[in-house]
This record gives structure tokens, sequence and C-alpha cells, in this order.
């Protein structure tokens, strides 16, 4: 059945959107993958030399390296010092480790990427959980509340037939529509191909947002402050190559020479560069000169690479040696750390923003699985696993001093080594197999030198197994 009047005037605005912006998107990922070329070169350089043009993919190193230290490890309800284990089984049943990664590199590549969360129809204990990206979905964002008031996925298949098809899903406070749109056929239009009255009086669609300010709700590009300097240095190293072409190796004259001079054994004519660069030339006029030119010092183009890369990174916020800038000796620990700094609350303040953006998921999760919204859930926390890059000997040395002076138990330092959900239940297990074991061993001992003293109320009561190897005393 056709689409009503309203819900194909959203599509078509939400449509219009999308395509506005696809332009720009679509540019900030061809400089990420490295398939951007320069447009102008300039009158230096003739348009037949135009395969010396190199790409200097700067823009993917910025987007990498935030990226890398982003990584949620789990959700925990208030009052509760475990992850939420029915959250985190939800969380895999989805893969969302994998998929997660995928989301928040999309968000730094293009300023935003989405959530998507719908119900199953052969699980309904696991609701699926997707990310989509900005180039095929968009989301209308209410100035006064903050929150989606309706968002479009708009895609490209094919039926059965090989025939193409444009589907869209429109995901609105209380349905979720599916359409699609054939090119051919008795019906051109877009038509309604299901939909579920979920009731959820929210739209199901998170955004992830990347640098969002108070008037701009859809994010910005981490890219868009390299992208003029990857152009300058993907100039300069351009006009490096051609420089290394022609005058890298010292150009030479010759006064007074003959073509026989440079026909070859075969009786040919040798051809120039055959000529050139020739080991030994023996000329048949000894009246002929040589003239050599020095080669041209390309020290420059090193130079105002090396400054476009320190420029790059005090607008990113990385170190200088990610930019291969390496220094006369290895960087010490403490200089690593202070190095790392900016990157570091870069990625924290990433986990923040899109901390809140994973709860909202989570709660929309629980009111699809249980029916109704868990105000609990209102002060759930996102865990992150630490972005800086300290030693495991730091971690560990850290966690054991935390312990021993009573501010965290052994269970909370497991988390602060970073270990995952799975490997701290087992090793939950077998430190309470550990305790038990010590407790029946500490009774066999006390049993025992009850029997030595023959005083079965004496007070030989034993809290540390490592007593059992101690000397015997006077009294036994």
């Amino acid at each position: 059945m056709p689409l009503s009047i309203s819900e194909l005037n959203i599509l078509t605005r939400l449509a219009t959107q999308l395509r506005r912006d696809a332009a720009k998107l679509l540019r900030y990922g061809d400089y990420y993958e490295g398939t951007h070329h320069l447009e102008q070169l300039g009158l230096a350089i003739p348009p037949d030399l135009r395969q010396f043009v190199v790409c200097v993919n700067w823009p993917r190193i910025t987007a990498d390296s935030l990226e890398e230290r982003i990584d949620l490890e789990g959700f925990r309800l208030p009052g509760k010092h475990e992850r939420d284990a029915d959250l985190w089984r939800i969380w895999q049943a989805n893969n969302l480790d994998e998929e997660s990664q995928l989301g928040h590199l999309d968000a730094i590549i293009y300023g935003r990427s989405y959530i998507c969360i719908g119900s199953r129809a052969d699980d309904t204990e696991t609701p699926l959980i997707t990310v989509e990206s900005p180039m095929e979905m968009t989301a209308e964002i209410s100035p006064k509340t903050r929150e989606v008031t309706a968002a479009l996925r708009l895609y490209r298949d094919q039926d059965e037939d090989g025939l193409v098809v444009d589907k869209a899903t429109i995901y609105l406070p209380h349905v979720t529509i599916w359409a699609e749109r054939r090119w051919s056929g008795p019906t051109r239009g877009w038509t309604e191909v299901d939909r579920d009255e979920h009731g959820l009086g929210r739209v199901p669609v998170v955004p992830l947002i990347n640098r969002a300010r108070v008037g701009d709700r859809y994010g910005v590009s981490e890219l868009q402050d390299v992208i003029d300097l990857t152009d300058a240095a993907a100039r300069a190293l351009t006009l490096a190559q051609l420089a290394t072409e022609a005058l890298s190796v010292p150009q030479r004259a010759v006064l007074g020479a003959k073509e026989q001079d440079f026909v070859g054994p075969d009786g040919k004519v040798m051809p120039k560069w055959q000529a050139y660069f020739g080991a030994i030339w023996a000329l048949e006029n000894p009246e002929a000169k040589l003239f050599q030119f020095s080669a041209a010092d390309l020290s420059n183009f090193k130079t105002i690479v090396d400054h476009y890369a320190s420029m790059v990174s005090s607008v990113t916020g990385l170190p200088l040696r990610f930019f291969g800038q390496n220094t006369a000796n290895p960087p010490s620990a403490e200089g690593i750390r202070a190095d790392e700094a900016r990157i570091v609350k870069r990625a924290e303040r990433r986990q923040r923003s899109w901390g809140g953006a994973w709860e909202e998921a989570m709660r929309i999760v629980k009111r699809i699985v249980t029916g109704e919204w868990d105000d609990s859930f209102k002060e759930l926390e996102t865990i992150w696993r630490d972005p800086a890059t300290p030693t495991r000997a730091q971690q560990a040395d850290a966690a054991v001093k935390l312990v021993q002076a009573n501010i965290l138990p052994v269970e909370a330092a497991w988390e602060e080594m970073g270990y995952s959900q799975t490997r701290i239940t087992e090793l939950k297990r077998m430190r309470e197999q550990q305790l038990a074991a010590t407790d029946v061993l500490a009774r066999q001992i006390n049993a025992y030198r009850q029997g030595v003293t023959g005083n079965p109320g004496a007070n030989t009561e034993v809290n540390d197994p490592a007593e059992a190897d101690a000397p015997p005393t006077a009294t036994e």
C-alpha cells in the first residue's frame, strides 16, 4: 500500500537532507581511503606528468589513532560493581565488539554515525542493534529537546529478478516503516512493505556525534583540520618527485661530439637516456669538451613536508612521531605519556559523549525486552578501556598499591588491569576456589594441633596456612 502524505513528506525531506550532505561526506571518505587526488597542480607541472602525484594519507593516521583508543567494555547499573551480564549478552549477540568500532570510526571520519535498535521476530529476548553510516542514514534532531524526532535509512538493492530497487526505513517515535520504490513495473512510487507499531514514544535511533556544538548537533569530521595541510604536503612531495626525476642526477653537456660517438655495438644510435647514464664515454674528437652541472639540492622539500607534519600534529593533538618525524633518541616512558596527553584527553572526551549515546541505546533495548521503561537505567554507566598507554608493569604496580591501601578490592583491580568481563568472572571463580581450599587447609591444621595438645578446646585456630610450616613451640 502507498505511504501516507505525512510519511511521504518525512521521507522526501530526509532524503533531500541525505543527498545534500552526500558530496561532503564522500570527500571525507576519499581522503580517509587515500583515493583523493589533487585537482589543480598549477602551471609548474604539465598534465602529462600527473602520474607523479603523491597522496599523503595523514587523514587515515588522524582517524585511526583516535579510534584505536576507544574501546567499550560493558555497562554497569547503579549500586552494582560488576558489569550487567544481560546487556553484555545482547552486546555480544549483535557482534558489537567489532561493529561498535566501525560506528566510532565513521563518526570520526564523517562527523556522525547512527545506532539503530529493533526487535527480532525469532528472539524476543535479544533485540537487534546495528550501526549505520551517515552515507545511508540521516536524522532530524529537535532543537528543543535534543532528541531525534525522525530518521531515515535509504539504500539501493536488487530484487530476486535482478531489478534495482530503492529501499527505505522510516523511524518514527511510535512506528518503524519499511518501504521500497521500483523503477519499472506498474507501481513506481514509494510503497509500504511492512511496519512495526512499537509504541516506544521515541525514535529507536541514537546518533554518535563527533565534536558536537550547541549550534551544531550533527557533528564535525575529525579530518576537517588536516585536509588542507594534507593537500599542501601532497603538492610538495609531487614537486619533489618531479625534481628527483629531472634534477637529482648531475646534468652533462658535450661540445664537439659527433653522432657516431653515440652509436652502439649494433650500429644503432643509443637512446638519449642510455647515453646520458653511460658509465664510460669515448669521443673521437680530441678537442671535444664535457661539462657537468651540479645536481639540485632537494633537502628543501623535506623541510617543508616536516613543517606541514608539525602543523598537522598541532591541530590533531597527535605526537609528531606518528607522522614519521623521528627524534635522535628514543622517547622515554615519561616522554611518551607527556607526548600523548592531548590525544588521550581527546579520546576521553569521545568516551563521555558516546557513552551517553550507548546508554540511551541500552535503555531502548531494555524497553523492548521488558515492555516498560526501567527507571534504574537512567543512571546506567558505560565502562571504557583506559585510552592511555601505560605499560603492563605500571598497571600492575598501581593496582597492587590500591589494593594494599584498601582503596580498591581485588575485583576492582582486575578491572583496572583491563581484563574483560569474561576473564574477571573466571578469575573470581578461581579465587573463590582458592579461598575455599585455604579454609579447608586451615581447619585441618587446627584439628591437627588440637589433637597434639590433647585439649580440643584449646584456642589453636590457624588463620594463615603458612603457619603450618613454622617450627613447633615449647608447648607443642
